[in-house]
Order: structure tokens, then sequence, then C-alpha cells
């Protein structure tokens, strides 16, 4: 199944939050948000609807641009206009497709037709088949639609994705953080194929080396974080020197899942559509700003643990709940960051690593 077209929780329960009340008793619509995502018993629902009530009335003039602009074609130029609408919010209705344009994945999917049904077709791995099924349930466990009993369907959708992708990448395979990445893409397009081909342009061009057994593209931007930090914030980076903080101890699971789990979803969703248009340098922006912005936070703690504990408190509270504001920040709190600064820190902190664990070797 390709088309997840029984899917309608997400236009259904986005009309029952934008219209519910602030009583505290909530039905099992306003305790589920727009993706299937059971909200926690310390939800704010009073905050989170005042925030709401402002955003709706952005993505609809959103919308309506969007809708000037694309005028129904498929295709979408790259281009400092469309650069600048999507910093702006892309609209549930069209994100999909913005996505899979911008990233490459349209242009593969069309290039390999059946490719994505050929890969479910052919002889599976059985070792790659288990270490999947090992990870089914803990992939959103508070989330409704990727339970077991859920008549959705996603479950067998993120199975599916997940094993025709480690087939088609067999440097990859399957690892774990994977699965948080293709249940999301599974939730926006509602489409498997769809679904197959962004992972491939996340993990094969914008994300090259996360998830290959030495992860060293993962290592690498670790590494790169710190230099960018040590520039931008440099109390901060004086701090983790002070305390021996290793950066992929407080920010892998930042990189790894692509802020899924970490910050909320909408704000999630905001950061990956600049993501498939602008490429990993996004990541670099959203991690300095939640540190500058909490510098002096950062900067109270006295210890390793104490480190650990503000950095997960970070990403936490109004300051990412309004994705619109926080997305417009990353824009500004971090300062110019090139593409060019980037990979001259990638070559660098490359070289370093290789040269480290090559030292380690006997």
């Amino acid at each position: 199944m390709d088309s997840l077209n029984g899917y309608h929780v997400s236009d259904d329960f986005l009309n029952s939050n934008s219209n519910s009340s602030s009583s505290s008793s909530k039905d099992t619509s306003q305790r589920v948000d727009p993706y299937g995502f059971e909200r926690p018993e310390s939800f704010n629902y009073e905050s989170h609807e005042e925030m709401m009530s402002e955003y709706l009335a952005v993505l609809q003039r959103r919308s309506v641009k969007w809708s000037k602009l694309l005028q129904g074609n498929v295709k979408v130029e790259k281009n400092l206009k469309v650069k600048r609408y999507v910093r702006k919010g892309v609209p549930k209705e069209h994100r999909a497709q913005i996505w899979m344009a911008a990233s490459g994945a349209q242009e593969q999917l069309e290039k390999h037709p059946g490719y994505y049904h050929s890969l479910l077709e052919q002889k599976h791995d059985a070792k790659l088949e288990e270490t999947i099924r090992l990870d089914m349930h803990r992939t959103f466990p508070d989330n409704v639609l990727f339970r077991s009993s859920s008549d959705s369907g996603l479950q067998t959708s993120l199975y599916n994705v997940l094993l025709a992708y480690g087939h088609h990448n067999k440097d990859v395979g399957y690892c774990q953080g994977m699965n948080f990445i293709a249940g999301y893409l599974i939730i926006i397009t509602k489409d498997e194929e769809k679904s197959f081909w962004l992972m491939d342009a996340l993990l094969g061009r914008i994300l090259p080396d996360y998830y290959t057994v030495a992860m060293l593209g993962l290592k690498t931007d670790q590494e790169v974080l710190g230099e960018l930090v040590k520039v931008k914030v440099p109390a901060v980076w004086h701090l983790m020197q002070q305390h021996n903080v290793m950066w992929t101890l407080v920010v892998s699971r930042w990189f790894i899942c692509l802020f899924i789990d970490i910050l909320p979803v909408e704000t999630v969703l905001r950061i990956w559509d600049c993501l498939f248009y602008e490429g990993s340098k996004i990541l670099f922006r959203v991690a300095l700003t939640l540190i500058r912005h909490h510098q002096t936070l950062l900067l109270q703690a006295q210890n390793l643990p104490d480190v650990c504990e503000r950095f997960k408190q970070i990403t936490h509270g109004e300051f990412v709940e309004d994705c619109h504001s926080f997305t417009q920040k990353i824009f500004l709190e971090p300062g110019s960051l090139s593409m060019a600064t980037i990979r001259k820190l990638r070559q660098t902190c490359r070289d370093r690593i290789v040269a480290e664990e090559a030292a380690l070797r006997p």
C-alpha cells in the first residue's frame, strides 16, 4: 500500500483543535494533536490555543500566496522568492509537494518509475527485516496512528519504507533514528513511495554519512557545531571545555533525529521545510539559536550532569513552541552562516576525526 488515502486524522483533528475550548476537561480529539501525537498531562492548552489562533491566521495568508505561486504546477523553481516563502512557512496542503520538489525527490521518483515497488517485491534480507521489526513498537509510542491496533496502516507503511530503503542503500541498511524520520515523512506525505524518495534525498544527499556504520558525517557535524559555538557563543564553548563535556553527549539526538522528539511537532516541520529547501546548514542555525538564546541558563551549570540537564531544558517552553517566531529567529540570532564556512569546517573536523580514529587502531 503506497497511498494512505484512509488517513484522515490530520484535517479532522486540526479543525477540532482550532475550535476547542479552554476547559480543563478535554475530549479525545483535543488530547491528540493534528498528527496523531497524544499530548502530555502537562500540556498548556490555553497557551497553545492562544499561539495557534495567531498562527492559523498566518497559515491562511501563506496558503493563499502559495496557491497563487504554484498555480497547480507540480515543479517548483528555486529562487529567492520561493526561498522567502519557505522560510515563512509551507501550509500543510502544499508541504509534501514542496519537500518533493525542493529536495530533488520528485525528479528521482519520475526517473525511476516502479523502482520502490520492485524493492519490496525482491527477496528480503532476514537480518534487515528482524532489525526493523524490533524498532516498530519503539516508533512513536505516543502516536495513535502508529499503534498495531490502529486501522490507519501506518505501521505497515513504516516497515515497507524502511525495508525498501535498506535494500536501496546497503551502506546504510537500517540505523536507529531512521524509523522516526520515515514516520514523520509518512505522516506528511501519506504516501510510501514519496516517503521513500524523501528518505533518499535526506540520507543520500542532504545528510550524507549520518547513518552509515561509521557515522562520520554525524560525528563531523557535531564537531562543526562546536567550532561554530566557539566563534558565535564563546562563553558556552568555554563552559563545555571547563566541564569536559563532549558535544556528542548533548546534541547527538538533535542531529540524528533532526529534532524529532526534541522540539514540538509544528516547529520540527517548519525546520524541515527549510532543511529540504536549503540543506543541512539549517540544523546548525537551529542548534546555534537554541544555545545562543539560552546561554545565560547554560552558563549557570556547575558540573557535567548539570550541563546535560540544561541542554534538555532549552528545547522546551514558549520559545520553541511558537514555531513561527522560532523559525524567524533561526535566521537572525546566529548571524551570517555560509555553506562555504560550513564546508571548510567540515573538512577540518573530518580530517581531525579520521586522524584520531586511525591513531586509536592497533
